[in-house]
């Protein structure tokens, strides 16, 4: 257990008016990261890739999750699985690089192979060098290790230990919240899938674009076309938090052409957009013409990755005039999370310190960000308090 004692997790639990953020434990120990890894990342519905990754029947495509082995699988009905990448006789990695099977997943050590969905199909020498049968190897019994997991635009979910409420239930909200996109949305390309490397622990990109607080400072540019003034609070406890805006300006070509809008949206999103992280580890930016994932990979308790999937009402093959303009709003993009790198690194530095006690949050400002300190905070002192009441 961490030494971190339940109090300073009390002084979270309360009003924005009131609260500390969560103590310096949640940012550099690796026992809170542990703890956070189960009560919170596993416990619940975290993302681990898009389905764009695996687009066709036969892909599969190994990842890490915060060290747990997976591997995402397209099967024959086009349909995603999930499964523990490790092999049911000797636990060794099936797939180690992204590729295509027309056949079965062949495990490289003794070549015990499976099907698409997960089932053992093929035990070569198990009862003899002759014989691939026996009593005691029961195939049924024997698939791959199945993860409990959905997509939802294009990001495929997880809950790995099982103990989630069903995903339409988790997610019910933002589905209702944001039902007017809930239509087909496609991958811009090559140039609206990147990757940036953040020397931080991955609660804070999430606090970060909670809040549009630090925009005039961190991204002045992005603040003269959509101020601070224009933005809003988004607060759903348990669930999400993040921000609005009133104002939505258009990327434009140099000749005046704009991205097709998604199909039949009301009035209200031609001039808003709104960003929200659904909790644990997804960021969303939705518009009236393109809609944006950010999935935080946690590596370790100061090392994190994000990756970001740009998306939009029309495949880009028919649109292709417009490819100049699908790169500069991935430049565009780009350019915005990376100016958020600095001030989530500092932040991270700054949690060496040792008479910073969470800080003080702006009721008017931070109440976004302290939703999702809440989150965790109650997630982390459950747990706590069951592992205490198992060791009784």
């Amino acid at each position: 257990m961490p030494s971190t004692p339940l109090s300073n997790l009390d002084s979270v639990l309360t009003s924005t008016d009131n609260a500390k953020g969560l103590p310096n434990e949640h940012y550099i120990s690796d026992a809170v990261f542990n703890e956070e890894k189960k009560a919170i990342l596993f416990n619940n519905w975290s993302a681990i890739g898009f389905g764009k990754d695996i687009p066709n029947i036969g892909d599969v495509k190994p990842t890490s999750f915060i060290d747990m082995p997976l591997l995402m699988a397209r099967d024959k009905n086009g349909d995603i699985n999930v499964f523990q990448n490790t092999c049911r006789h000797r636990g060794m990695i099936l797939i180690e690089e992204p590729t295509n099977i027309s056949g079965v997943i062949r495990c490289p050590y003794h070549s015990w192979c499976y099907n698409l969905n997960g089932d053992l199909c093929a035990t070569p020498m198990v009862g003899g060098t002759d014989i691939n049968t026996h009593e005691a190897i029961k195939n049924d019994e024997l698939g791959l290790f199945k993860i409990r997991s959905t997509v939802w635009q294009d990001i495929i979910f997880v809950n790995i230990s099982n103990n989630a409420k069903e995903f339409a239930d988790y997610a019910s909200k933002i589905i209702q919240r944001w039902s007017e996109f809930d239509k087909p949305i496609y991958h811009g390309g090559e140039s609206s899938s990147f990757t940036l490397n953040l020397e931080t622990n991955w609660k804070l990109a999430v606090e970060n674009y909670c809040e549009s607080y630090h925009l005039p400072w961190i991204h002045p540019e992005l603040n003269i076309t959509s101020s601070i003034e224009d933005h809003y609070h988004i607060e759903e406890p348990g669930y999400f938090s993040g921000q609005g805006s009133h104002v939505y300006n258009r990327i434009k070509s140099i000749d005046g052409n704009v991205f097709p809008d998604f199909d039949n949206l009301s009035e209200k999103w031609d001039t808003t957009s709104e960003y929200i992280a659904l909790y644990p580890n997804v960021l969303l930016g939705v518009h009236r013409d393109h809609f944006y994932s950010i999935i935080i990979e946690p590596i370790s308790i100061n090392k994190s990755i994000e990756h970001v999937s740009i998306y939009y009402a029309k495949k880009p093959e028919e649109m292709p005039e417009l490819k100049v303009l699908i790169d500069a709003n991935a430049h565009f993009w780009k350019s915005v999370f990376y100016e958020d790198i600095v001030v989530v690194e500092g932040m991270q530095r700054g949690r060496k310190g040792l008479m910073f006690d969470g800080g003080k949050f702006s009721p008017a400002m931070d109440s976004a960000t302290h939703c999702f300190h809440r989150w965790v905070a109650s997630l982390v002192k459950n747990f706590r308090s069951s592992e205490i009441a198992m060791n009784l």
